[in-house]
């Protein structure tokens, strides 16, 4: 059923971006239509055109803002004093939960890239480079001190962000495991891939056999 939104421009705009990401993630952007997203905002199909002007600039957009919202959010919460492993697990904690709350635009953004015309592609792609020179200066700062063991960081830290945004492809959160539990597993395998044993503070991870008998 259509949603009727609200009279405000920015009321309207809000319903329309969260809507397209919605039905983008469900059926794909070349399938989903201005006019079906008209009808479930609940307005006319020209009325969409007013904020963005042609669908690949609502793409580009929903890109767009969901980059700058995720760095926008690391830089807030990183520990900037901590130490590599610190920071390390920090950017895990915090990316995992950032993607799980954002499960769709995190789907439109890792599979719409092709969607996009080559000058907005590369501007989504710059975003994406500066948050990941935030992990590589954290695995390289770690190697220096001796706390990792990492050869590339550049590659190390690709290995590490498709591992930890891949949580949403099978995450539920009514299921076995909890967004905490899910972070500290992954924390495990991060520390293991550069090298790290886990720190006496870090909780528990239980084995497999011991998350498949709860």
């Amino acid at each position: 059923m259509a949603r009727t939104a609200g009279s405000e421009g920015g009321k309207t705009e809000a319903a329309i971006r969260e809507a397209a990401v919605a039905l983008i993630a469900r059926f794909g952007y070349e399938a989903m239509s201005m006019r079906r997203l008209a009808a479930e905002v609940g307005v006319q199909a020209a009325a969409l055109y007013r904020y963005f002007p042609t669908k690949e600039d609502l793409l580009f957009e929903l890109m767009r803002e969901h980059m700058q919202l995720l760095m926008a959010s690391w830089l807030a919460a990183r520990p900037v004093s901590a130490d590599p492993p610190e920071r390390l697990a920090a950017f895990v904690g915090h990316h995992i939960r950032f993607h799980v709350a954002r499960r769709h635009a995190t789907h439109v953004s890792n599979m719409e890239l092709r969607s996009l015309s080559r000058d907005r592609l590369t501007q989504v792609l710059r975003l994406r480079t500066g948050y990941e020179k935030e992990l590589r200066a954290i695995l390289r700062q770690g190697a220096e001190n001796g706390d990792f063991l990492v050869e590339d960081a550049g590659l190390a830290a690709m290995a590490i962000i498709q591992m930890i945004t891949g949580v949403i492809v099978w995450f539920r959160p009514d299921e076995r495991l909890s967004v905490g539990e899910v972070e500290d597993t992954y924390l495990a395998m991060t520390l293991r891939l550069v090298g790290a044993a886990p720190s006496r503070e870090q909780p528990h991870v239980r084995s497999f056999d011991e998350v498949r008998t709860r």
